[in-house]
């Protein structure tokens, strides 16, 4: 085994342990809040299933190529590995779907009472439900066409228009027919990151004016510190913009290789990048969401923050200006 494939392994399953310990760390969390308390804000459903579907994605990615890294290749037979990618790529899509959902979520939330989404600001929290089973459905239906391409053992070393996972091979009849498919079925994601764009930079332009807004109300030191609800939506801010980041560094290499023949360093580079995510987002809401951090102080035995753990009604998060 090459010292290059060691390291590779190494980087692997640490980035495995560490994504699969905080996202499980939250699914506990949630699920103990829930079954003690019996109440969760409107938002910690997104969340919990955030927190799944990158649980799902470390597992069903990093395993594999953690194994492939360290030298056991074909593990996985046609079934195997038709499954294992199969329900990476639902995850993956769905983990889109839920950042997309949460930054939408927040900005009707903090939107003033007179903005055109009053009544929707009141329904949302309803509709919150139906639109993840949507999502799951919609994407278990549509990931049902990669099944085809995907293959556990490669046939000839020779055939050209094949993408090797290392532990599975996805084949191409044409360069234009893979720019196409991925062009098609990149649509969907591509709506989604505009959106959260657009969805950020308002929530940006809220705070800002919120927070000039306050400097000339408030003049003590205790009154200009952010509020529960500010710092909730900060928050949030933080976790749909750090997604955006790696989606679009992952979308352009993944695109370059899609046009050129990717070498080893470049799907190990994508790999990376795709990864930090679902690693990096348990962690940005423990340190940054009081509501999160509540739910921590009461899980490690605090009985006295019982009676404040559940947040205002959403409608309430962040008075409007």
């Amino acid at each position: 085994m090459s010292p290059l494939e060691i390291t590779l392994g190494i980087v692997f399953s640490s980035q495995t342990v560490i994504g699969v310990i905080g996202n499980s760390f939250l699914i506990l969390l949630f699920g103990f809040i829930f079954f003690t308390v019996h109440k969760l804000r409107p938002i910690d459903t997104i969340l919990i299933q955030l927190a799944w579907v990158n649980f799902m994605m470390l597992i069903l990615k990093g395993v594999p190529q953690t194994m492939a890294a360290l030298g056991l290749k074909n593990f996985l037979d046609d079934t195997g590995c038709k499954t294992v990618l199969y329900l990476y790529r639902v995850a993956r899509a769905l983990s889109l779907n839920m950042t997309c959902l949460l930054s939408g979520f927040q900005a009707i939330i903090i939107s003033p009472n007179t903005s055109r989404w009053i009544k929707l600001k009141t329904r949302i929290p309803k509709y919150l439900l139906p639109c993840s089973i949507f999502c799951w459905i919609s994407h278990m239906i549509i990931n049902i066409c990669v099944l085809v391409r995907i293959k556990g053992i490669r046939l000839s070393q020779n055939t050209s228009n094949v993408l090797d996972y290392g532990y599975c091979y996805i084949s191409e009849t044409s360069t234009l027919n893979a720019s196409l498919f991925a062009f098609v079925v990149s649509l969907p994601d591509t709506a989604c990151l505009v959106f959260m764009v657009f969805a950020s930079g308002y929530i940006m332009l809220f705070l800002k004016r919120h927070h000039k807004r306050s400097q000339h109300i408030r003049k003590s030191s205790f009154s200009l510190r952010a509020s529960p609800e500010t710092k909730a939506t900060q928050s949030i801010l933080l976790l749909v913009n750090t997604f955006v980041g790696f989606s679009l560094l992952s979308s352009i290499l993944v695109t370059y290789m899609h046009f050129k023949n990717p070498t080893p360093w470049l799907l190990q580079s994508s790999n990376f990048l795709s990864a930090c995510f679902p690693i990096l987002s348990p962690f940005l809401l423990i340190s940054t969401d009081s509501q999160v951090l509540k739910y921590c102080y009461a899980l490690w035995g605090s009985p006295h923050l019982s009676p404040f753990l559940v947040s205002p009604e959403p409608s309430k998060e962040l008075k409007p200006l």
